[in-house]
């Protein structure tokens, strides 16, 4: 047996000992993982009963494919797109492929090892060195020699195993994150669209504000022109037309900026979609069924879970790698070659030479680095654990906010609905004492206002509410179909209202 440093050469005689133990051993060190519990209960998350009126909710029909209860097939359309074209979509591709390449490195360190080789040398002894002196000739010759390398690291303690477990965590937590990403993208998707409808649809109302507006202002002056009314009328009816008037560029800036918003989450280029958003759609109807309850299964339908879940997988399987550095690698090797003075010797069977025998390392000082590493893996696994429970916490407090805001939402809505149906009945009395003769135009043009008001307060309203709903599904994890295996090429597949399921 021959030391050389730390590296212990065995004779071929401890070969047949090496393979025994490593067939005896199948020893894995480090703890195993298991799925923690995510303290969510089935216990239904009832909205706050400070709001007063609220429809009955319940579990709609739909999954993943939530954005469906809008039944608006262009942000059905948007949806589709979204999923193919968003750039950090496909970023977060390229890093589960990258993710997957380092699976495959490590596993590769399982796998034995085989090379081959080749090389020619000219060489010569000095006349003054030591060969020459235990009657080496000094005269330059030429080397050659070729064969082959081989060489299988023995997992005895499952340290490869432990780092296979590892890095495939991580490709988990990186498929988790593609998905997150997806949940995302639909709800930033849908919200977008929601506020360019509000904003198309309140610059429409403006625009027949203006009109109201301006025939006060005709009104007005007709008024002043026959000595019933004054100037100060006049100037305050121009007042305000001009003010109303002033405020529809930014109405078309906001519709614009909505659809260049749009077009980047889809990934295509500025304006691309203005020829199917231009114009502003039927009204969006405010869905009424939507979940109010917190499942039992939300910590396996949020994506953001299973990623933190995948990275603490990835932390306890590191625990494993860095106690197996503490215990000796045992290695198979051996060489088998020819070596020739002659090029035309070299595949003589004299030419032949070989090495074959166990290699054992053992780390006997290294200053307490690896105690620090361990250390440094256990604390790490901490941070993970308390990463997990942190997500769990947080996913369930916005679940509780998210449905507390649709409640409120919901509630204000219904209310300013009602102001707005008074508003109308109004208008309808209005109209109908000046068609009898009882009131004049200028009362029936500023109700018109009022109820153009109403409007647009109305339509503030149902848009934060169905923004609400958004929100909603959003946070329990609704945007990526968790009932399929999760893959590097998975697609959502994205269906028209009535074909989802």
């Amino acid at each position: 047996m021959l030391f050389t440093g730390k590296s212990i050469t065995f004779s071929p005689h401890a070969l047949a000992l090496a393979v025994s133990l490593a067939v005896l051993s199948g020893c894995t060190l480090g703890p195993d993982f298991t799925v923690p519990e995510s303290g969510i209960t089935q216990t239904a998350t009832e909205p706050r009963s400070d709001y007063g009126y609220a429809e009955q909710a319940s579990q709609p029909t739909l999954d993943w494919q939530w954005w469906a209860v809008f039944n608006d097939p262009i942000l059905t359309q948007l949806q589709a797109k979204a999923q193919t074209g968003n750039l950090d979509l496909q970023v977060a591709t390229s890093r589960i492929a990258q993710s997957r390449a380092a699976l495959g490195i490590t596993a590769a360190d399982k796998q034995p090892r085989l090379s081959a080789n080749a090389s020619y040398a000219r060489e010569g002894n000095s006349e003054n060195g030591k060969m020459v002196a235990l009657g080496a000739p000094s005269e330059a010759e030429n080397f050659w020699t070729a064969g082959f390398d081989a060489s299988w690291e023995l997992d005895l303690w499952g340290r490869a195993q432990r780092a296979t477990e590892e890095v495939s965590a991580k490709l988990d937590a990186s498929l988790y994150q593609r998905e997150a990403i997806r949940v995302s993208l639909a709800a930033e998707v849908a919200k977008a669209y929601l506020q360019l409808r509000n904003a198309q649809t309140q610059l429409a109302i403006s625009l027949d504000k203006q009109q109201t507006a301006e025939q006060i202002v005709v009104l007005m002056q007709s008024r002043e022109d026959n000595g019933v009314g004054t100037h100060f009328d006049t100037i305050r009816a121009q007042t305000d037309l001009a003010t109303l008037t002033a405020s529809l560029p930014e109405l078309t800036m906001r519709s614009n900026q909505l659809m260049n918003a749009l077009a980047l989450l889809l990934g295509e280029q500025p304006r691309a979609l203005d020829a199917i958003l231009a114009t502003s759609n039927k009204p969006i109807q405010l869905p009424a069924g939507v979940p109010v309850e917190v499942p039992s299964d939300l910590a396996s339908r949020r994506p953001d879970i299973l990623e933190a879940q995948a990275h603490l997988h990835a932390a306890v399987a590191a625990i494993g790698v860095a106690e197996a550095d503490f215990y000796p690698r045992v290695t198979l090797s051996g060489s088998l070659g020819l070596e020739s003075f002659e090029s035309s010797d070299l595949l003589g069977w004299d030419s032949r030479s070989f090495t074959v025998g166990p290699k054992v390392y053992l780390p006997i000082f290294s200053g307490g680095k690896l105690t620090q590493q361990l250390e440094l893996t256990k604390e790490k696994q901490k941070s993970s654990a308390l990463s997990y429970r942190k997500t769990v916490l947080a996913a369930w407090h916005e679940v509780d906010n998210a449905i507390d805001a649709w409640r409120a939402q919901q509630s204000q809505q219904h209310k300013l609905s009602i102001a707005h149906q008074y508003t109308e009945q109004a208008m309808k009395m209005i109209e109908r004492n000046y068609q009898q003769g009882t009131s004049d135009h200028l009362a029936v043009l500023q109700q018109k206002g009022q109820v153009l008001n109403s409007l647009i307060q109305l339509n503030n309203s149902t848009t934060q509410a169905e923004i609400a709903v958004v929100s909603l599904y959003k946070t329990l994890g609704r945007g990526w179909d968790n009932s399929q295996p999760v893959t590097e090429n998975s697609a959502m597949l994205i269906t028209t209202p009535g074909e989802a399921k």
